[in-house]
């Protein structure tokens, strides 16, 4: 089993001086594949700083970071534009999706940036349309859409690029409970069936049914729950 993430040591300060402010103090963190994992903690508890430097939007101040396998740490703007789209999928407490591309299209944008064969993409999206059942509304604009359905448009979107591992931060906070779950339970099937691995964010402890392990992130520090 390879590990889709890990993190070695991982601090993150703002500021410098008296102002200095650590978030993410010495943290380790190693998801393996066709792992889910769930991260629990209060507001302001530092769960998006360490989501951004996970997904590697954001350098931490010391310590390494490694997604399947490829070191982050010595790599340019640029570089880490191409892991993302390559390696990572994303997915947000709104769906974030593009106001003016119908369903489908949403995930062939994220293939064309993928660099996704024409073919390939549509392949790819066909097969995730149709497992996250929403294949019927492919020519639908996401203000067609209702709630649920706009998040399995977005999880469908954060799988399009095949990448090795899916963050999701606060994925159900815009759903009733019901349609919460739907979303957990799509991400877990996701993660299991394709050997991917996934780490979410959240505040929601009744989304926890299909995690393999749950942490919390405490005085910045990753816990055993």
């Amino acid at each position: 089993m390879s590990a889709k993430l890990v993190m070695k040591q991982v601090t993150k300060t703002y500021g410098d001086g008296d102002g200095a402010m650590t978030v993410l103090k010495n943290l380790d963190l190693t998801v393996n594949e066709g792992e889910f994992v769930a991260v629990l903690g209060p507001s302001g508890s530092g769960k998006s700083t360490f989501l951004s430097a996970a997904g590697a939007l954001l350098t931490p101040t010391s310590g390494e970071i490694f997604i399947d396998g490829e070191s982050l740490r010595d790599k340019d703007k640029g570089d880490l534009t191409e892991l993302r789209l390559q390696k990572i999928g994303f997915m947000f407490q709104s769906a974030q999706l593009l106001p003016f591309l119908k369903v489908e299209e949403q995930l062939l944008y994220v293939a064309k940036l993928a660099k996704l064969t024409p073919k390939e993409a549509k392949v790819r999206a066909t097969y995730l349309l149709k497992r996250l059942e929403i294949w019927e509304r492919r020519n639908q604009y996401p203000e067609q859409l209702s709630g649920g359905e706009k998040q399995r448009v977005a999880i469908a979107r954060a799988w399009m690029n095949k990448p090795a591992i899916l963050f999701a931060d606060e994925p159900t906070a815009s759903l009733d409970y019901s349609r919460g779950r739907e979303v957990v339970r799509m991400i877990a099937d996701e993660v299991r069936s394709e050997g991917k691995a996934a780490v979410m964010v959240t505040h929601d402890e009744r989304m926890l049914e299909w995690c393999d392990r749950v942490l919390h992130l405490e005085d910045g520090v990753l816990v055993q729950a």
